[in-house]
């Protein structure tokens, strides 16, 4: 069973770096205005995407055996409450002063983000709950 939390859990860290560097690429790719550049609307609302599946990721490394869909909700919920946060204005000072808190805290709320974080988890709690059925059914 500890054999089979330590690779959930690789796998997981895999997964998330594979979105990580798929969103930055996004970013340094289609930079017009400087290094990670996010105003264009793809680097927007590709990274809003990719950084719910980077959680959803997250989530299988501190419970690698959570099920699918459970981790789909903590992983939506997290990211709903990290926007929410953005209307006190706390992310957008922290953000002014490091890179990192911009990227995992973001700026300033934006309504519309709420829908791209389930577009981020639901292919993947989908997939991932359809593999596990595949799986149960063979063995």
């Amino acid at each position: 069973m500890a054999d089979l939390a330590l690779r959930t859990r690789l796998a997981a860290l895999a997964a998330a770096g594979g979105f990580l560097a798929v969103a930055l690429g996004i970013r340094v790719l289609g930079a017009s205005s400087g290094v990670l550049d996010s105003s264009g609307a793809l680097a927007q609302h590709s990274g809003t995407a990719l950084y719910a599946s980077m959680i959803y990721a997250g989530v299988f490394l501190l419970a690698p055996a959570a099920r699918p869909w459970f981790a789909g909700a903590a992983a939506i919920a997290f990211c709903w409450l990290v926007e929410l946060l953005q209307l006190t204005g706390v992310p957008a000072e922290l953000s002014a002063h490091s890179l990192i808190a911009r990227l995992v805290l973001g700026v300033r709320f934006d309504a519309l983000d709420l829908a791209w974080y389930v577009v981020g988890v639901l292919p993947l709690a989908v997939l991932h709950a359809a593999v596990a059925r595949r799986r149960r059914i063979e063995a």
